[in-house]
C-alpha cells in the first residue's frame, strides 16, 4: 500500500462503495462480453469483491452498491454530435429492467439492503444520484472503492469523492479495467492525486485489527482537588469549561462533571496525587479484563454495569486507576 496508512482512518466513519458489478460489465453474456470486450478481469474481481463486502459488513462498515441503468432512447445523448461510449458497443448496456442491469448472481445475497443500493445513469456515482445524501446520513468520512470499470466509472467516482473531501482508498485487486494494460497508469494517477491504494487483503487485515479489544478514545478524567471552589474558579471561570451535571460521587463526595470530559471532586486523601481516575472509551471490555488478569495487572473491579454501559477498573504501573468502558453487556 502506498500513501498514508489505513490506520489513520476510522472504520466507524468509513463505507465501502461497490461500483456497477452488473451482468452488463462482468458476465460473458452481458453487453461488454457480446461486444468483444474481455471480461475475464471483471470475472476475477467478483469473488474478491464478495469477500471484501462480507468482511466490511461483518465489521459494521456500510456497503453501498451502485447500479448503472440506461434507457434505450436517451434524449440527452441523442443531442451529441460525436458518438458516445454506448455507441461503441453491440447494444446499449444495462437497460432498465433487464438481466443486463442486474448485479451478478454471486453478489446479490450481499446487496440485501435496498436502502444501500442506488441507481446512476452516467459514469460517476455522485452525479445526480442520492449517494452524497446517503453518506451524509451514515456519517461517512472515508470511502473504500471497488468495482468496474477502472478507467471510467471507478476513476470518475474517485475524482468526485476526492473533490468532495472524502478520504479515498482504491482497493486495487477488487477493481477491473476493460483493458488491463491501462491499470498501471490509472493506479499511478489515483495514488498521486486522489487517495491511497490498498489490496483487499490489507483492508480486511485493517478491519480485523480494528475489531480487536482496545481503548479507542479518551473518555474523561477525574481530578481529586484540595479546594473544590478554587478548582471551579480555575477550570470553569478562567478556562471556561461548562458544567454538564453536578452529583455526588460514589463515596458521597461532591462531583462536578464538565461537558469537556473533566470531572472534579474534593477530599483528596493524604499522600495521593490529584488523579482519581482516567477513563477511556473501549471495545471488548470482557476480553480486556481477561488480558489484564493474564498480564498480572490489578483489576480493581469489574467488568460491571455502569452509566456508560459496562466499566472495568484497572491499576496502571504508577498506581493510577484507569477505567475502560463501552456499551456492551457486563
Amino acid at each position: 500500500m502506498s500513501g498514508a496508512p489505513l490506520e489513520l482512518l476510522d472504520a466507524r466513519r468509513t463505507a465501502l462503495l461497490v461500483i456497477d458489478m452488473q451482468n452488463a460489465f462482468c458476465h460473458r453474456e452481458g453487453t461488454l462480453g457480446v461486444s468483444g470486450v474481455n471480461v475475464e478481469p471483471a470475472e476475477r474481481a467478483v469473488p474478491v469483491v464478495a469477500r471484501l463486502a462480507a468482511a466490511c459488513r461483518d465489521a459494521g462498515v456500510p456497503v453501498l452498491w451502485s447500479r448503472q441503468v440506461h434507457f434505450a432512447e436517451d434524449a440527452g445523448r441523442a443531442r451529441k454530435r460525436l458518438p458516445s461510449h454506448t455507441a461503441k458497443r453491440a447494444r446499449v448496456s444495462a437497460l432498465a429492467g433487464t438481466w443486463d442491469a442486474q448485479l451478478v448472481d454471486e453478489l446479490v445475497p450481499l446487496a440485501d439492503d435496498p436502502a444501500l443500493v442506488f441507481t446512476k445513469h452516467r459514469f460517476g456515482c455522485f452525479y445526480e444520484t442520492r449517494l452524497e445524501a446517503m453518506l451524509r446520513m451514515l456519517g461517512t468520512e472515508a470511502l473504500l472503492v471497488c468495482g468496474v470499470t477502472a478507467n471510467a466509472c471507478v476513476e470518475t467516482t474517485l475524482r468526485e469523492a476526492y473533490l468532495r473531501d472524502y478520504d479515498v482508498v482504491a482497493v486495487t485487486d477488487a477493481v477491473a479495467a476493460v483493458r488491463p494494460e491501462w491499470e498501471p497508469l490509472a493506479h499511478a494517477v489515483w495514488g498521486q492525486y486522489f487517495g491511497v491504494l490498498a489490496t483487499s487483503g490489507e483492508v480486511v487485515s485493517w478491519l480485523e485489527a480494528g475489531a480487536a479489544p482496545r481503548a479507542t478514545a479518551l473518555g474523561h478524567l477525574l481530578l481529586q482537588v484540595s479546594d473544590l471552589a478554587a478548582a471551579e474558579s480555575f477550570y470553569l471561570g478562567l478556562l471556561g469549561l461548562s458544567v454538564r451535571k453536578r452529583e455526588e460521587f460514589r463515596d458521597g463526595r461532591p462531583l462536578v462533571v464538565t461537558s469537556e470530559g473533566l470531572g472534579l471532586t474534593d477530599g483528596r486523601p493524604e499522600g495521593q496525587g490529584p488523579l482519581e481516575h482516567i477513563a477511556f472509551h473501549a471495545r471488548g471490555i470482557a476480553a480486556l479484563a481477561e488480558r489484564a488478569a493474564a498480564a498480572g495487572v490489578e483489576v480493581v473491579r469489574g467488568p460491571e454495569p455502569s452509566s456508560y454501559g459496562t466499566s472495568l477498573y484497572l491499576t496502571d504501573p504508577d498506581g493510577n486507576v484507569v477505567e475502560v468502558f463501552g456499551e456492551e453487556p457486563a
